[in-house]
């Protein structure tokens, strides 16, 4: 008698009528044997455009010998993904929050449309890690992720560089601090190989917090991208994948409150990207997991920064790995009682995983312990006022300050923003205001890194500010305010400044606000006309929620109509 159990897939394989799509498959090279095992997706997120995905393409070859090697049949299929650092500072970049819903839409239709039991995900870029966990929190079928692994720094005058130093040479370059030749040497040696860009930029803060959620092996997101280990981490993501489908351990065993509690604190505690409160309120609507915007303040407020990591610091993700990577500094965390023991892919508790990982090499200097902290807070903080009444996000990383008063600058559109600091238009004290750059406004709510870099190059970082409905990129340091919700497009308070107008910023009392009398003129806002009129990114406009609940599209979510009345 055959001891083999139900799989998902028989729904599509198995039995006389499952004859035609038997006969497909058969045209693919596969034959009984391989027919009859478990049918796991592989799905990547390859493209040549950059070296964000470059290397997934043979990752995916490693991970399908994994499942093989374990039982399963491997079914593959390549998706999307649009890369930051290209699109920035261009309406390409419009792009990119928008490929999150499409990354995880597509991977949901590929798995579910062929019946498929499993799933192993491998991502690179920004948007499509956070994509990946939403697709298997939707799903909520055995699966794991694996991102493909931060590029090496390059090196320039005996000093570590990333892609934040070229953004910012442009910015040098344009205030004539540096000359052409000096942009072409930071220009082609700041990219050495294959990889995500390489600080505790967006990628990279999104790749630890996969790990603390327990969607990734704990130590497996860590190793570099051209390191020979990654090949063989691959492998056994295949086999995790079919273990957790005998198992049957499934994504929301791991998506519980305590696990986005850690993924929040190691955010903090490494000075991380601010897309990850973005992206973490989207995975958490996927699995169904109550989080809101201020347990993200929770985090930051109870979490010093341990991690001495780019954009702020001195140190990149390659050189964190080295230092022990996230397994560092989830001990130093578990050591203070500031995470929690959870669930992970491995069928392994996190505090288990942290057990019997590595020590971190004597004397290394990239993570501290909790006592002896870079900073006593996090680094970000969650802003309330008459500007944001749905909150907003202010980036801490890199600087001390805490408070900022001064002039607004208002700018419809980030090119606009960028053309006043490349001029010399703005000056010391100025509250830059971008607005109409809200995932609705945008659409796509743009990161603003062209501008902010800029500021850096030109020597403004400490001395403006910056707030907008848009978004920041993990790159981006110095005082900046982003995910203002509601947005400007949505009749949100930003909307109605002038030039000219007070704007305060206090990290101390958490506002956000302007003295200008804001009620007077509601009666004369317009909603303004959308930029874009049809196709995807017209589509995710009008469905898109606000930034305070993560930007995800959702019928259920408050849209407006042109009037501004809730449709």
């Amino acid at each position: 008698m055959s001891t083999r159990k139900p799989q998902r897939s028989d729904a599509i394989k198995a039995g006389p009528d499952r004859a035609p799509a038997r006969a497909m498959l058969r045209a693919t090279g596969l034959d009984d044997a391989a027919i009859d095992k478990p049918f796991v997706a592989v799905v990547h997120t390859w493209s040549n455009v950059s070296p964000c995905n470059l290397n997934l393409r043979d990752l995916a070859q490693s991970a399908c010998a994994g499942v093989r090697a374990a039982g399963g049949t491997p079914i593959e299929f390549n998706t999307i993904a649009v890369t930051d650092g290209i699109a920035m500072g261009t309406p390409g970049m419009r792009a990119s929050l928008v490929s999150r819903e499409l990354i995880a839409d597509s991977i949901e239709l590929a798995v579910e449309g062929h019946c498929l039991d499993a799933v192993v995900v491998l991502c690179g870029c920004d948007k499509t890690i956070p994509a990946a966990a939403m697709a298997l929190a939707r799903m909520n079928l055995p699966g794991v992720v694996l991102y493909g692994g931060s590029i090496d720094h390059g090196t320039l005058d005996g000093k570590a560089i990333t892609i934040q130093e070229v953004f910012e040479a442009v910015g040098a370059h344009g205030a004539g601090k540096i000359g052409c030749e000096q942009l072409a040497k930071v220009e082609s040696h700041a990219c050495p190989g294959a990889g995500a860009c390489g600080g505790q930029f967006t990628a990279n803060t999104m790749a630890m917090v996969l790990t603390s959620l327990g969607l990734s092996p704990m130590g497996f997101n860590d190793i570099p991208a051209t390191h020979p280990a990654k090949a063989e981490a691959a492998f056994r993501c295949g086999e995790i994948a079919m273990a957790c489908l005998e198992k049957d351990i499934r994504p929301r065993d791991m998506l519980t409150p305590a696990s986005f509690r850690n993924a929040a604190r190691l955010v903090a505690a490494t000075a991380g990207s601010t897309n990850a409160v973005l992206h973490l309120l989207a995975i958490a609507h996927e699995a169904n997991v109550p989080l809101v915007l201020e347990d993200f303040e929770d985090a930051a407020r109870g979490t010093p920064v341990i991690a001495d990591l780019k954009p702020g610091g001195r140190f990149t993700a390659v050189e964190l790995t080295a230092a022990g990577g996230t397994t560092q500094v989830a001990r130093e965390l578990q050591t203070a009682r500031m995470i929690e023991d959870t669930p992970t892919v491995t069928g392994l508790s996190l505090f288990d995983e942290l057990k019997s990982a590595m020590a971190a090499p004597e004397g290394q200097q990239v993570v501290r312990t909790v006592a002896a902290p870079i900073k006593a807070r996090g680094g970000f903080s969650i802003l309330y006022g008459n500007l944001a009444p749905e909150g907003c996000v202010l980036k801490l990383a890199g600087h001390g300050r805490l408070h900022h008063e001064g002039p607004a600058r208002v700018f419809e559109s980030e090119e606009e923003a960028f053309a006043a600091v490349q001029s010399d238009g703005i000056k010391p004290g100025d509250v830059l205001v971008i607005r109409n750059e809200g995932p609705a406004g945008g659409p796509g709510m743009r990161e603003m890194l062209a501008v902010t870099a800029a500021l850096v190059g030109r020597g403004l970082g400490n001395d403006v500010a910056l707030i907008t409905d848009g978004r920041f990129s993990g790159a981006t340091h110095g005082f900046m305010v982003g995910h203002i919700a509601p947005e400007a497009a949505r009749g949100g308070p930003i909307a109605l400044l002038r030039e000219g107008d007070l704007v305060r910023i206090d990290a101390d009392s958490r506002r956000l606000e302007t003295d200008a009398d804001l009620d007077s003129r509601r009666a004369l806002w317009r909603v303004p006309e959308p930029k874009v009129t049809r196709g995807a990114l017209a589509k995710y406009a009008r469905l898109v929620g606000s930034a305070a609940r993560g930007a995800v599209t959702d019928e259920s979510l408050h849209i407006p109509s042109r009037s501004g009345e809730t449709a």
